[in-house]
């Protein structure tokens, strides 16, 4: 499934839909120039159990690598990603 972007001067989401319908979305907020917030992760149903949200978070990290910018995971479920994957830790905000 394709992950798509939305995004704005202040804010912004990666989405994966499926028939018009949004299956999963992660939402974020810049935090000055070379930063961004992950606050939300939200698999609706019908995609649970497909490895959508670890799909967002990974457009996430490599949106942050094109561009150069650090992530802060606030949300709970991108957190516990990059706890458990080192080789995000590239981007993640110290």
């Amino acid at each position: 499934m394709e992950v798509k972007q939305h995004d704005t001067e202040k804010n912004g989401n990666f989405y994966i839909e499926e028939n018009g319908k949004t299956l999963a979305i992660m939402t974020y907020v810049y935090a000055g120039d070379h930063k961004f917030i992950i606050d939300h992760t939200q698999v609706n149903e019908g995609g649970e159990g497909k490895g959508l949200g670890k799909q967002l978070v990974h457009a996430a990290v490599e949106f942050a690598r094109q561009k150069g910018y650090t992530i802060l995971p606030l949300c709970p479920f991108a957190k516990s990603l990059f706890d458990k994957i080192p080789e995000w830790s590239d981007v993640r905000a110290k």
